[in-house]
C-alpha cells in the first residue's frame, strides 16, 4: 500500500500543455473546407454532377477533419517518478506479462525469444513478475526457443541489472559496439553474453531448418500429430520462480501456453487468446497487473513496469478510475512508421479527455476491471460495495459471468476483492489452466462479451477500451522518450496493406456493434468529446476512402471538360487551403521520422478494401478474416561502413528509397488513379479535343490541368514504378488490369 503521509512528492503528475499555432492551423483549415462547401452548396445548381461528387467528398473529409480538431484540442501525458516508488510504497504488486504469438513463419521465433528476454530482465523485482507466451500456432519450434532463451536469461537478467543496461533486447543491445571505458571485467562479461547469444540465435536457426530435434525429447510429446488449427489445449511451466525474494540473478515466471483449437469452430483470434491468458494467470499468479506486449515488440525501456505502478498508485489520483495505462511505443524499422499515421499530437491530444486509447501492445491494465468491474462498484476504499460484494456470493451468477471452473471462480473472486498476492505454485494449477482452454469453456458465458477482451471486431483493443470507458473508467498514458516499447511491422508494400486493411476493418465493426459511440448515447459513461474520438477511430476509413474518389476528378473534369474548382477571387480558397495542408502536412512529416508519402497512399487503397468486407459482414455473407502479417527479422550484426548510420542503428538493410510491388490488387487502385489523370494531362496538352473546348465556354481549365499534375506527384512511388524493373516496378498483371479500367474511364469520360 501507499503511504498516506501527505508531505512526500507524488510518485506522478499530469501535464496539461496546448500548441496555439498548431490549434490555429488547424481551425484556418477547418474554416477554408466549411467556406468550400458553403461556395459549392451556393452554385450547386449551375454545375455538373462531377460538382456534387466533389461535394460529398469534401463533406467527408471536413466532418472528419472536424472530428480531428476535436482529437488535438487539449492534449495531456503523465509524467512518473519512479525513483520515489520504492520510498512511498512498502510491497510492489505483481504483475504478469502476457506474449501473443500465432505464426512461427510469419513471427520469427527469434522475434519473440528477445521480447520475452527483454521483459523477463525488467527492472522489477523478479519474484512479483510471471511472463506468460500464448502461442496461437501450436508450435514446437516456439517452444523449443523459449526452453533455450531460458537458459540464456539465466546470465542474461544478472548481466543487465549488474551493469545497468539500458535496452534489454540482445539483438539490439549487441548493434552497439562495446564501451571499453566501463572496465575490464564489464568487457569480458559484454564478450561473453554476445557469444552465448550467437549461440542461442544459431541454435534457433538450426531448429528452423531441421525439426530432428523434435523426436529426441520427450518434452515434446504434446505436440506430437499436431496441426495449428488442431490440438488439445498444451500448458508447460518451462521456468517456476518458486520462493524467490527478488534479487537480481532472480529470473521470474515463464509458462508456455496454446489453448484448444479444431476445424470449422470460431477461435476469435487474439481476443480468444488474451482471454485464454487472463484464466490461466488468474489461476498460477493472479496479479492485479496485467502487461499486454507483442512478440515482436520488445521492452525499450527498463523501468517501464515502475513507471506504470508510479500511475497505479499515486493517491492525488482516484486509482478507482484508473483502467489502464497505455505506453508510448514505436518501430525500428523506418519504413514501418508508415503504418501507424498516429503522430504524438493525436495521442497526447485524446490523452487530454477520458484518457488514451488502447493500442494492441505496451499496455498495463487492472484485472478487476478485465473482469468486468465498473467504478459503481467500488467504495471510497477500493472495497467492492454492498451490491457487488452479494453479487459475488452467489455461485450460480459467477458461473454465468465466468465459466464452471470452480478454481477459476475463486480466483475472480480473490481478484475482484484485492486479496494480496500469495506464493503460488505454478505446476499445480496446470490441470485446472487445461480445463479453462478448452473450446467450449466459454459457452453461455459472459468472455468475450462484458469479461475480458471483447469479441465481434478485428480490433479488439478498440473494441476492449471502448466498452471500458462507456463504463465510465479513465485511462492514463506513459508518453516516454525514447518510447517504452519499439517492435517491427510489416516492409512496406503487399504486406502493408492487409495491416493497414485489417485496422480499418476491426474500426468500421466497432461503429456498428454493440460498442459502436453512437449507441446508448445517455446510458454509456463516455463523455462527450471521447465519443467523437472514439467516433473519428471508428470512421477512421472515411477519410481516405473519400480521397480515393476525390483523386479521379480532376481526370474527368479534364477529360469530359468539366469545372471543378472554383473560379476568380473563389480560388483563393482552395489555394489557401492546399497551402496551409501543405504546411500542416510538412510538418507532421517533421515530427514524425519515418513517414512518407506512403503512409497517405498505403490507408488510402486499403480503405476501399475494408469497406468492402465490412459490407460482407452486414450482409450476412462472410465474416472478416484476421491474417497475421510478415514480420521483418533484425540482423544481430551491424552493418557495413557505407550503410547510413540511422539504418545501422535500426538494424535494417538499407535499401534504395524505391516502394515495391507485388501483382497484389492493393496497388490497383493507386495505379489506376495515375494512369487516368496521367492520361488526362496527355489529352489535354496533345489538343486531341481542342476544337470542342474551344466551342464550349466556361470548361475546364488550368486549375483541373493543375489539380491532375498535384495528384499525379502525390502518386510519385506508382510513377517511378511504370518506369523501374523487377520489384520496384509496378507487375504487367497489376498493370494491365489498371490499364483496362482507365480506358474505360476515359471513354465514359469522354462520351458522358
Amino acid at each position: 500500500m501507499a503511504d498516506s503521509s501527505s508531505f512526500l512528492p507524488p510518485l506522478c503528475e499530469r501535464i496539461s500543455y496546448k500548441s496555439y499555432v498548431l490549434s490555429a492551423v488547424v481551425l484556418t483549415i477547418l474554416g477554408l473546407l466549411f467556406s468550400l462547401l458553403l461556395y459549392r452548396i451556393l452554385y450547386m445548381n449551375q454545375y455538373d454532377t462531377v460538382w456534387v461528387v466533389a461535394f460529398l467528398c469534401e463533406a467527408c473529409y471536413s466532418f472528419m477533419w472536424l472530428l480531428f480538431t476535436n482529437v488535438i484540442w487539449s492534449p495531456a501525458k503523465h509524467k512518473s517518478y519512479p525513483d520515489r516508488l520504492d520510498e512511498r510504497v512498502q510491497e510492489l504488486p505483481s504483475v504478469d506479462i502476457f506474449v501473443t504469438t500465432a505464426d512461427p513463419v510469419k513471427e520469427p521465433s527469434i522475434l519473440v525469444v528477445n521480447t520475452v528476454l527483454s521483459l523477463l530482465a525488467l527492472n522489477y523485482p523478479a519474484n512479483k513478475l510471471a511472463c506468460y507466451v500464448s502461442d496461437d500456432g501450436c508450435s514446437p519450434l516456439t517452444y523449443f526457443s523459449l526452453k533455450e532463451a531460458l537458459k540464456f536469461a539465466n546470465i542474461w537478467v544478472p548481466f543487465c541489472k549488474k551493469y545497468n543496461v539500458k535496452v534489454r533486447a540482445p539483438f539490439r543491445y549487441f548493434l552497439d559496439s562495446l564501451d571499453t571505458s566501463m572496465g575490464f571485467e564489464f568487457t569480458k562479461d559484454w564478450e561473453m553474453m554476445k557469444r552465448e547469444y550467437e549461440k542461442l540465435s544459431q541454435k534457433v536457426e538450426d531448429a528452423t531448418r531441421d525439426s530432428n530435434w523434435l523426436d529426441s525429447d520427450n518434452d515434446f510429446e504434446a505436440f506430437s500429430s499436431t496441426k495449428p488449427t488442431d490440438h488439445s489445449t498444451i500448458v508447460k511451466v518451462i521456468w517456476e520462480n518458486k520462493g524467490g525474494v527478488g534479487d537480481e540473478k532472480e529470473v521470474p515466471h515463464l509458462v508456455y501456453i496454446s489453448r484448444e483449437k479444431r476445424p470449422n469452430y470460431f477461435h476469435h483470434y487474439k481476443a480468444g487468446a488474451m482471454n485464454f491468458l487472463v484464466r490461466v494467470s488468474g489461476l498460477m499468479t493472479n496479479a492485479p497487473y496485467m502487461l499486454n506486449v507483442d512478440c515482436d515488440m520488445y521492452a525499450n525501456e527498463a523501468d517501464v513496469v515502475r513507471q506504470a505502478m508510479c500511475i497505479f498508485l499515486e493517491e492525488s489520483t482516484n486509482p478507482n478510475h484508473c483502467a489502464f495505462v497505455q505506453c508510448r511505443h514505436d518501430f525500428y524499422d523506418n519504413k514501418s512508421n508508415e503504418l501507424i499515421n498516429m503522430e504524438p499530437h493525436v495521442i497526447l491530444g485524446i490523452a487530454g479527455i477520458q484518457g488514451p486509447f488502447y493500442y494492441g501492445t505496451g499496455c498495463f491494465h487492472t484485472r478487476r476491471v478485465i473482469y468486468g468491474l465498473s467504478p459503481d462498484d467500488l467504495g471510497d476504499d477500493e472495497s467492492l460495495a454492498s451490491a457487488a460484494t452479494r453479487k459475488l456470493s452467489t455461485e450460480e451468477s459467477l458461473v454465468r459471468e465466468f465459466g464452471n471452473s470452480k478454481e477459476m471462480v475463486k480466483s475472480v473472486v480473490g481478484a475482484l476483492q484485492r486479496h494480496l498476492y500469495t506464493q503460488r505454485i505454478c505446476t499445480n494449477s496446470i490441470e485446472a489452466a487445461k480445463e479453462v482452454g478448452n473450446i467450449h469453456y466459454e459457452h453461455q458465458t459472459n468472455w468475450g462479451k462484458t469479461v475480458g477482451w471483447l469479441y465481434d471486431s478485428l480490433s479488439e483493443d478498440l473494441n476492449t477500451c471502448t466498452r471500458i470507458h462507456s463504463r465510465g473508467w479513465t485511462s492514463s498514458s506513459i508518453y516516454m522518450d525514447p518510447p517504452a516499447f519499439r517492435g517491427c511491422m510489416p516492409p512496406v508494400g503487399v504486406e502493408a496493406f492487409p495491416q493497414m486493411r485489417r485496422w480499418m476493418t476491426g474500426s468500421m465493426e466497432v461503429f456498428f456493434n454493440k460498442q459502436s459511440p453512437l449507441i446508448g448515447m445517455f446510458q454509456q459513461k463516455l463523455k462527450f468529446r471521447q465519443r467523437l474520438a472514439y467516433l473519428a477511430a471508428s470512421m477512421s476509413c472515411l477519410s481516405p476512402l473519400s480521397m480515393l474518389l476525390y483523386c479521379p476528378l480532376p481526370a474527368y473534369s479534364l477529360l469530359h471538360n468539366t469545372i471543378l474548382f472554383p473560379k476568380g477571387i473563389s480560388l483563393g480558397i482552395i489555394i489557401t487551403l492546399l497551402g496551409m495542408h501543405f504546411l500542416y502536412t510538412l510538418w507532421e512529416f517533421m515530427t514524425s521520422p519515418g513517414l512518407s508519402i506512403e503512409s497517405w497512399y498505403v490507408p488510402m487503397s486499403s480503405s476501399l478494401f475494408s469497406v468492402f468486407d465490412i459490407t460482407l459482414k452486414l450482409l450476412g455473407i462472410s465474416r472478416t478474416v484476421f491474417i497475421v502479417t510478415k514480420k521483418t527479422v533484425p540482423e544481430t550484426k551491424s552493418g557495413s561502413g557505407d550503410a547510413p548510420s540511422h539504418l545501422k542503428d535500426n538494424g535494417m538493410k538499407p535499401d534504395s528509397g524505391n516502394s515495391e510491388f507485388v501483382g497484389s490488387l492493393f496497388f490497383l487502385p493507386g495505379t489506376f488513379i495515375l494512369l487516368v489523370n496521367l492520361a488526362a494531362l496527355a489529352d489535354f496538352w496533345m489538343g486531341l479535343r481542342m476544337r470542342s473546348r474551344s466551342g464550349k465556354e466556361g470548361g475546364s481549365g488550368l486549375e483541373e490541368v493543375c489539380g491532375c499534375i498535384f495528384v499525379a506527384i502525390s502518386f510519385l512511388p506508382f510513377l517511378k514504378g511504370l518506369f523501374l524493373k523487377g520489384k520496384y516496378g509496378i507487375p504487367l498483371s497489376t498493370l494491365s488490369k489498371a490499364a483496362f479500367l482507365a480506358v474505360l474511364f476515359v471513354v465514359f469520360s469522354l462520351g458522358n
